[in-house]
């Protein structure tokens, strides 16, 4: 049943799947939420339905969810931010942090009128996504991570050593000196070393995530979001102390984290179902977003979200 299910969503979303700029639908509306933490966030959000937050990672920012947006907006209202630093949020100085940050997503909850949601999140998203199911268990009623680590939660220590994470300690004013102009170049990197297909993401939407980090200020905010992860590993070892509860959906590339993902989970949490993209990288919704999409309505949907593997084959 449910592989008949994914392959009726993939052949339906996979029929809206473009080569564009990526794009959230113009139907959201638009508004900047102040955050008492400081910073003003940039929020779209659209759709009727269960709430549903979705999280950016680094080297992108809200618009990176179009795909899952378009989908769910069909029964869910989808709330997707800019987070602090990133797009069209403000750049503070200071409050980059796992737990500031999500003090900001429970601004933006609460600011447009909901409380209880579900949360989803891709790359440094899932920490903010972690630290915001950590300290409001009652308010997240569903968590799915994308494909990325968590500050501190086991096997960090081992993921450090692998040399394609050599930008978790490339930032400071040199690194903002030597990658003024160059963003693009910087941001190639990471997106080459972490794709599973070269093409991916493709030159618009390399150029389009480039000019939202060139922005004045806007490599400085990103480079804040690794300078804070010493913080955020001390925090997650508290939050760690206690298991997040509610029905977890860890998702990895085949070619990036894989199962890799609910073993970092299943530190944190009770009841994580795992599931694998075969032949995708780290950037699930560029490489391979009809397939992702699919797992992720299936996770929201399905009565029954406890644990069990699921891999999708090309």
């Amino acid at each position: 049943m449910i592989r008949r299910f994914l392959v009726i969503a993939l052949l339906a979303i996979g029929a809206t799947v473009s080569h564009a700029q990526p794009s959230l639908p113009s139907s959201f509306q638009a508004r900047t939420i102040h955050s008492p933490e400081a910073a003003d966030i940039f929020v779209r959000w659209g759709g009727k339905g269960p709430v549903v937050v979705l999280i950016h990672g680094y080297a992108e920012n809200s618009d990176s969810w179009a795909p899952l947006a378009a989908d769910l907006m069909k029964d869910h209202t989808v709330v997707v931010p800019d987070l602090r630093g990133i797009g069209k949020s403000s750049k503070p100085e200071s409050g980059y942090d796992e737990k500031t940050q999500a003090k900001d997503i429970r601004a933006i909850v609460t600011g447009l009128g909901y409380d209880k949601t579900s949360v989803i999140a891709h790359d440094i998203g899932n920490a903010v996504a972690y630290a915001y199911a950590a300290m409001y268990p009652d308010k997240v009623e569903r968590l799915v991570v994308l494909d990325a680590p968590i500050p501190g939660i086991q096997p960090w220590n081992e993921i450090l050593l692998d040399p394609r994470v050599w930008h978790f300690n490339f930032h400071g004013p040199d690194a903002e000196r030597l990658v003024a102009g160059r963003e693009r170049i910087y941001l190639d990197r990471i997106w080459n070393d972490f794709t599973g297909d070269p093409s991916k993401p493709d030159e618009v939407t390399r150029n389009f995530f480039a000019a939202t980090y060139a922005q004045p200020g806007g490599m400085r905010a990103g480079f804040a979001q690794f300078t804070a992860f010493s913080q955020d590993a001390k925090d997650n070892k508290i939050f760690e102390q206690v298991k997040l509860t509610m029905p977890v959906l860890a998702v990895g590339g085949e070619k990036s984290f894989g199962p890799l993902q609910a073993v970092i989970m299943r530190h944190v949490a009770t009841n994580v179902r795992e599931a694998v993209v075969t032949g995708s990288g780290h950037w699930l919704m560029e490489e391979r977003p009809a397939e992702t999409v699919a797992l992720i309505r299936n996770f929201l949907d399905s009565p029954d979200a406890g644990e069990t593997a699921i891999r999708l084959a090309d």
